[in-house]
């Protein structure tokens, strides 16, 4: 009898819970076990006797106000967790067609959407890059806004267009059909969030459907050639000859033949450990494909003689109200003299720098992608807010 009460001494007390014993660390559920088996022990030899101690009694109150109080912090603490679970929510993935095209597209629907945010990737138009971005600025928003991302054309896994190659002209065109026919019976406004080139396409955006769009925000936006970049002089030669984007492209999508395994670890080995498993898996996928990286090339070639000429300032002025800018350090797609010179020929937009290192490829990390879209997040509420009054 003896023993079979000394093993039920060895079993932890009913209210050191499984998730109490979760949180604590083994020394401390050790200490939590021993004083709760010494003071059962004294009550067991304190009954025996028929006499109960004043100060036991007080010792183990003591002991149940303390581990209930914790109780209570942990099953907070579970349901912070359980919130946060439940306010992100992941993209959804789907093919549709537009202007005759196969396009990928990224979702996340709000139940009472207040806006609807349309974001535009930059080239590599490839939307699964900003997963994490995406799914961020949900959860920053409330869940206010529904969400989605289009991909530019043919910067895709497959080759649904067979081959051909579809210049920035296009891809705008593209992106406008897509508001009117995808987005036509959408009664929130629509907030334009671009990223480098993306910004460009997104000003068009605007510029053809005004009635539609709120606001629109670019990131590191890419609106002309910065003729003080080498990179992007070099860049530049290299899309305008056809035989060296298909060179290239032939060389990058030989990384086809390796097994995805073998090209996941090339890709994180290369490109540094910082870079986000959505990051390498969108590369894997996408830019190891022969027709993808023709088109990011060919759309470079057209982005280089479009952006050649100065901004539209005279548009840009007129809409100033409704645009937002930002900017990284050292950026040379989005160079900071472009800053300084949007500040002085619109004065009315919002300019803001990042000045946290995640650099022109935010979308690559997990942190670049949650900082930005923290700040995109706090742009459109200031905007809203601005409006409301």
């Amino acid at each position: 009898m003896r023993c079979g009460h000394h093993h039920h001494l060895l079993q932890p007390p009913p209210w050191v819970t499984p998730t109490l014993r979760s949180f604590l660390p083994p020394i401390g559920s050790s200490i939590l076990q021993t004083a709760y088996f010494s003071a059962s022990r004294c009550i067991s030899l304190c009954v025996s006797s028929r006499f109960i101690s004043l100060s036991l009694i007080l010792f183990l109150a003591s002991y149940r106000r303390r581990y209930t109080r914790l109780n209570l912090v942990i099953s907070n603490m579970e349901s912070e967790k359980e919130l946060i679970n439940k306010a992100k929510r992941h993209v959804t993935s789907r093919l549709c067609t537009v202007s005759g095209s196969m396009t990928e597209v990224l979702e996340i629907q709000a139940e009472t959407p207040k806006f609807h945010v349309l974001f535009i990737p930059g080239n590599p138009g490839v939307v699964s890059f900003y997963n994490d971005f995406l799914e961020s600025l949900h959860q920053f928003l409330d869940g206010n806004a529904s969400i989605t991302a289009v991909g530019q054309i043919s910067h895709t896994c497959k080759d649904w267009e067979s081959g051909k190659l579809f210049s920035l002209q296009e891809q705008i065109d593209h992106k406008v059909e897509f508001v009117r026919r995808e987005l036509e019976n959408v009664e929130v406004p629509i907030i334009l969030v671009g990223h480098s080139i993306g910004s460009y396409i997104s000003l068009e955006i605007l510029r053809k459907c005004p009635e539609k769009v709120l606001y629109c925000i670019g990131l590191y936006p890419f609106l002309t050639l910065n003729q003080q970049s080498t990179k992007q002089s070099l860049i530049g030669k290299l899309a305008a000859s056809s035989l060296l984007s298909a060179t290239a492209s032939f060389l990058v999508a030989s990384l086809g033949l390796l097994p995805m395994w073998a090209a996941r670890r090339l890709v994180s080995n290369s490109l540094g450990a910082s870079w986000s498993d959505t990051a390498v898996q969108a590369t894997c996928t996408h830019l190891r494909q022969y027709h993808t990286m023709r088109n990011v090339l060919y759309m470079a070639m057209t982005e280089f003689r479009e952006l050649a000429a100065e901004p539209d300032w005279k548009f840009m002025r007129e809409n100033q109200s409704k645009l937002a800018f930002l900017f990284g350090i050292d950026d040379h797609w989005g160079p900071l003299h472009l800053f300084e010179e949007i500040s002085k020929q619109a004065p009315g937009t919002s300019l803001s720098i990042e000045r946290e290192g995640h650099t022109h490829g935010f979308c690559c990390t997990v942190a670049g992608s949650v900082w930005v879209a923290q700040r995109v997040a706090t742009l459109i509420e200031t905007r809203l807010h601005q409006k409301r009054l």
